[in-house]
Order: C-alpha cells, then sequence, then structure tokens
C-alpha cells in the first residue's frame, strides 16, 4: 500500500476541530508541555516508548518531526479550547514498515476518563477518511492497554488480529472508510 492518499503533499499541520479541543502541529513553544507528556510514567507506561530525559529532548523531537513535510500529515498537539493549554496529542502517522496509516493519541493523565481520546480519536479517523481520502486507517496496543483498547472500540474501530511490532506483541484494530462511525 502506498503512502495514501495523492495528495498528502499538501501540509496539513492543522487539524480538526472539536467541540473541546483544537488540533494543530506542535511547535517549540510546545516543549514542556511536551515533555510532561511524554516524559510521564503513568502515560508512557504502554507506548513501547523510552520516555523523554530532558526539555531539550523535547525541543529536538518537536523540530525534527518530519511527517507533516514528508507525508503530509502527522501527529497534532491537542489543545484544550477552554484553556489554551496542549493536554496531549493525536492524529495520523504513516508507517513504511507496515505500509499502513495509524492513529495514535496520548493525554496527560489528569485528562483521561473524560472522553476527550475518543473525541479526538473519532475526528481523526474521520479527517484521514473525508480529507484525506484513506480506505484504511490501523491502531496498534499493547494488550494490557484495556483504556485505548475502549477508545478504539468506542470510535469502532474493530479487532483484526495481532502482530510483532517493534519487539512487542500488539493487538491491531482496524477501520475503513466504508465503516466510519
Amino acid at each position: 500500500m502506498p503512502k495514501e492518499p495523492d495528495n498528502a503533499m499538501l501540509s496539513y499541520r492543522t487539524g480538526p476541530e472539536t467541540e473541546r479541543l483544537r488540533h494543530r502541529a506542535f511547535t517549540v513553544d510546545d516543549a514542556e508541555a511536551f515533555f510532561a507528556l511524554n516524559s510521564h510514567e503513568e502515560v508512557m507506561r504502554f507506548t513501547g516508548e523510552a520516555r523523554l530525559a530532558s526539555l531539550e529532548a523535547a525541543r529536538e523531537a518537536i523540530r525534527d518531526y518530519p511527517d507533516f513535510d514528508t507525508v503530509g500529515y502527522g501527529r497534532w498537539a491537542c489543545v484544550l479550547k477552554e484553556t489554551g493549554a496542549v493536554i496531549g496529542f493525536c492524529g495520523l502517522k504513516y508507517l513504511p514498515d507496515l505500509e499502513v496509516v495509524d492513529v495514535g493519541y496520548r493525554f496527560l493523565p489528569e485528562y483521561w476518563g473524560c472522553g476527550l481520546a475518543t473525541e479526538a480519536c473519532r475526528a481523526s479517523l474521520a479527517f484521514g477518511f473525508e480529507t484525506l481520502g484513506l480506505r484504511s486507517i490501523f491502531a496498534f496496543v499493547l494488550p494490557g492497554n484495556g483504556a485505548s483498547i475502549r477508545v478504539l472500540e468506542k470510535v469502532g474501530m474493530r479487532a483484526d488480529g495481532d502482530l510483532l511490532f517493534d519487539g512487542e506483541r500488539v493487538l491491531r484494530y482496524v477501520s475503513t472508510s466504508s465503516e466510519t462511525s
């Protein structure tokens, strides 16, 4: 499967808006929020990624994030409209090793359990299908991450087996443009 869609070189640095969230590309000015998110032990528990070690590492990760320039879309900062605070991220990522587009999200713990991940994930899926014209979007989740599994199920994604990804067994979920919720 190619890096869908054909219009991917349009850069969607601004993503969908929901009732409570704005989605936009991270900027270096977001480094403190990005560091708080990606260095938090509980947030990173089910990601399979190492925690960020410093604020400078957060700045570097933001500066070096290539997706908007290479495929035209990526993971957006989730900005809470009420306060303007960056509280997490959600968005689409092309995974060249698997040749699929993945939806992923991560939020600070104080925003867990209030439907924001579901709201952001649903908006990202709609953006992928309606704006980018994708035919399918996948999600990969560690089996012990019940909260993320519930989010994927709430947005209408369905279990589609498992696989070894980055050395860990993950569950694969999928949604297609013909079954959007």
